[in-house]
C-alpha cells in the first residue's frame, strides 16, 4: 500500500555541512525523525549508502508532479466512464463549485478598497486539483472539482496552518458539493502526522506514500507515544496507505 513512485522519491541526502547522510524525508535536527526515517526506508529496501542523483533540496514539487501523473495516468483507467481533469496549481475558480470567484475577483481588481477590505485568501491554487465533468454537463459548463490535494513532502506547524487554512477557505467559498479535501505526506513522525488528522478535520484524511514500510518502523523502533499516536490516527481513519487514494476517488 506503499506509493507507486515511493522508492523514486525517499532516499538518503547528504548534508551540506556536516557531510552525513540523513533520509531525506527526516528532520536533520530530530533524532527521533531520522531513526524513524532510517528503518522506514530499511522497509522499502532503500539501500542505506545510496544518494538519490540529482535529489532537489525540496522535495515537495517533485512530490506534487508524482502524484499528479499518478492520479492523471490511473484515474481515467480505473473509472474510464468519467471524464477526468488532473491538474498542477490550477486556480479552484475554474471549477463550477467556485466559477464565482472569478467575478470577486474582478471586482476586487476594479476596486481598490474591496482588495484591501477582503484581501486575497480565496484565490487558491491546490497542488493537485481532480475534476470530472458529467455527461449531462452543458457545453462550456465547468467541471467540478472532485477533489484537492495538498502534498507535503514533510510536516511542520506552519506547513499544517497553512494546509488548514487552504481547505476552510475552499469550505467557506464553495457554491456546491464541497469537494474530498486531501493530504499526502512522506512525514516520518507520528505526532507531526497527528497535528493535522486532529482537530476540526478540514482536512478529509491524510494519505502517507510508505504507510506499510511507516508502520514497520515504528513497530520496531518507535517509543510508547509514536506508536499509541499512529494507532490513535490510523484506528480513527484519519491516517490512509496512499494505496486507497484511487479506488476511494474513482468510486464517489
Amino acid at each position: 500500500m506503499n506509493a507507486p513512485f515511493a522508492i523514486n522519491l525517499l532516499g538518503w541526502k547528504k548534508l551540506k555541512k556536516t557531510g552525513k547522510l540523513v533520509p531525506n524525508n527526516a528532520d536533520s535536527d530530530s533524532d527521533r525523525s531520522k531513526l524513524l526515517a532510517k528503518h522506514t526506508l530499511e522497509a522499502l529496501g532503500v539501500a542505506p549508502d545510496v544518494v538519490l542523483p540529482d535529489a532537489p533540496d525540496n522535495l515537495g514539487p517533485p512530490l506534487e508532479h508524482a502524484v499528479c501523473d499518478h492520479l492523471k495516468t490511473a484515474l481515467p483507467a480505473a473509472a474510464p466512464e468519467r471524464v477526468w481533469h488532473v491538474d498542477h496549481k490550477v486556480t479552484v475558480a475554474d471549477f463550477a463549485q467556485y466559477e464565482h470567484l472569478d467575478r470577486v475577483a474582478k471586482a476586487m481588481r476594479e476596486n481598490t478598497t474591496l482588495r484591501v477590505d477582503l484581501g486575497r485568501d480565496y484565490l487558491i491554487k491546490p497542488d493537485v486539483t481532480v475534476g470530472i465533468t458529467y455527461p449531462t454537463a452543458e457545453t462550456g459548463t465547468r467541471p467540478h472539482l472532485h477533489a484537492a490535494v495538498s502534498c507535503k513532502w514533510t510536516i511542520r506547524s506552519d506547513r499544517v496552518q497553512n494546509v488548514r487554512h487552504e481547505f476552510l477557505q475552499m469550505i467557506r467559498h464553495r457554491r456546491g458539493r464541497l469537494p474530498h479535501l486531501m493530504m499526502v505526506t512522506a512525514e516520518p513522525m507520528p505526532s507531526r502526522l497527528a497535528s493535522i488528522a486532529r482537530g476540526t478535520r478540514e482536512a478529509d484524511a491524510i494519505y502517507h506514500v510508505a504507510f506499510d514500510a511507516l508502520k514497520t518502523a515504528v513497530a520496531e523502533v518507535g517509543n510508547a507515544k509514536q506508536r499509541d499516536d499512529l494507532s490513535e490516527i490510523i484506528e480513527q481513519g484519519r491516517l490512509l496507505p496512499y494505496g486507497v487514494l484511487l479506488p476511494t476517488l474513482s468510486s464517489r
